[in-house]
């Protein structure tokens, strides 16, 4: 990837012009164009070459902008750093041209990608829901930002603050040939835009011991084995539990194994199928899971992937619905204990999952209130329902949901 730099001299140039005529102190806004055309390259990144950071403040409609970018990105990039810093509701637009061609297509494609066909349940790719060599984003932390597609025209405002990203949907192993040209503009967040910075709280009104006596500390089999400790709490309406996962790309997974094959053979394009592998049974409050949702690459999760199960409580908090959660990390496979069959093996450290789960649902801009809570009698140590072994601090996370009118005239995208 690199810029444009004769065009960022000659906008630069544009830009004392217009400051000389319409703020009277051209010699001060010459001096720091000249400068950002001086700079010319900026250190190389990952898979490319990216400009600075550059403030832009030239008549109305640009003096809202606060940062223009061009760059140019190869066929062979897969993530790139832009150098961009993006804050929590600002508006990012992104436009791009160019095409790339790969060696087993009948056409070039533009940033908006080849259509998905049959060979596609073959390829990993980045962002499954878009097409190869389409144009992608991400903010922030690489481990759990989810990707979007930005492809020829893209308008995003940010959920979560970070570090931009942009790349190629395609493999390290399958890569295009040919450029994209791509124009990045940041403005600082609309006064109209509803989004909730999330407040960590030492405590919230109504979570507290008497709560937690109506709350098994631990699922359990259908026998009655005692299996994964109870490790989060959200409170919030249905649809907007429902929205925040699905926002932080969690897939709901099938509850059995007919669900699961006629939804793979409808989701197949998009590679659901991979990741809506049913989950075991497991009980509390007398019955079995309402939710179940995975995180993960899709394939992987055969081995790996990121789930929890989810109950809503027979008891709400201050009138809002509790969901009750009990989340692990399959890490590989191990025997069953109790049949000597083969299970799955959990991360041992069971907080890193807990974990896990604040990062991604608190990167949605979903989440207004976290806390946490250490209960009587905390689970520290314990086998689940298999055999496998785990520990932890005891204390259960605690999330409160942003009240879907709150965010009645808000648009957010990771």
């Amino acid at each position: 990837m690199r810029i444009c730099g004769s065009r960022m001299a000659r906008d630069n140039r544009a830009m004392c012009e217009s400051g000389r005529n319409l703020m009277g102190r051209g010699a001060s806004i010459c001096a720091v164009a000249l400068l950002l055309s001086a700079i010319g390259d900026w250190p190389a990144r990952a898979n490319g070459r990216a400009s600075p950071q550059t403030s832009v403040r030239a008549g109305s409609e640009l003096q809202k902008r606060r940062l223009f970018q061009e760059i140019q990105i190869t066929g062979d990039a897969m993530w790139v750093d832009t150098g961009i810093d993006v804050v929590v509701g600002e508006r990012v637009d992104f436009s791009a041209a160019g095409s790339l061609r790969y060696s087993d297509a009948k056409a070039d494609n533009s940033p908006n990608g080849l259509t998905r066909g049959f060979k596609d349940l073959l390829r990993i790719l980045p962002f499954n829901n878009a097409g190869r060599g389409a144009l992608i984003g991400r903010i922030g932390d690489r481990e759990i930002a989810q990707p979007f597609l930005i492809g020829a025209k893209r308008e995003v405002v940010a959920a979560a603050g970070g570090r931009l990203w942009v790349g190629i949907n395609q493999t390290s192993d399958d890569t295009g040939e040919g450029t994209y040209t791509m124009q990045i503009e940041v403005f600082p967040m609309d006064a109209n835009t509803a989004l909730s910075a999330v407040r960590y709280l030492k405590s919230m009104p109504g979570i507290d011991s008497s709560l937690f006596s109506k709350i098994p500390r631990r699922i359990a089999d259908k026998a009655g084995n005692p299996g994964d400790m109870v490790n989060f709490l959200i409170v919030g309406p249905q649809a907007a539990m429902e929205k925040v996962f699905m926002t932080a790309g969690w897939v709901k997974v099938d509850l059995d194994v007919k669900d699961t094959v006629l939804n793979g053979l409808i989701a197949s394009m998009s590679k659901e199928s991979y990741l809506t592998m049913p989950m075991s049974p497991l009980y509390l409050f007398g019955r079995t899971q309402d939710y179940g949702w995975a995180h993960a690459e899709p394939i992987q999760v055969v081995a790996s992937r990121n789930h929890l199960r989810i109950w809503k409580a027979p008891f709400t908090v201050s009138g809002e619905s509790v969901w009750v959660g009990a989340a692990t990390h399959d890490i590989g496979f191990e025997r069953d204990r109790r049949n000597n069959g083969l299970t799955h093996k959990i991360n041992p450290d069971i907080d890193l999952e807990k974990n896990y789960v604040e990062k991604t649902l608190c990167g949605t801009g979903l989440v207004s209130e976290v806390s946490h809570f250490l209960p009587d009698n905390p689970v520290q140590t314990a086998r689940t329902a298999t055999g496998g072994s785990f520990h932890s601090n005891g204390e259960v996370l605690v999330l409160k949901l942003v009240a879907p009118v709150e965010r009645a005239a808000g648009r957010a995208e990771r």
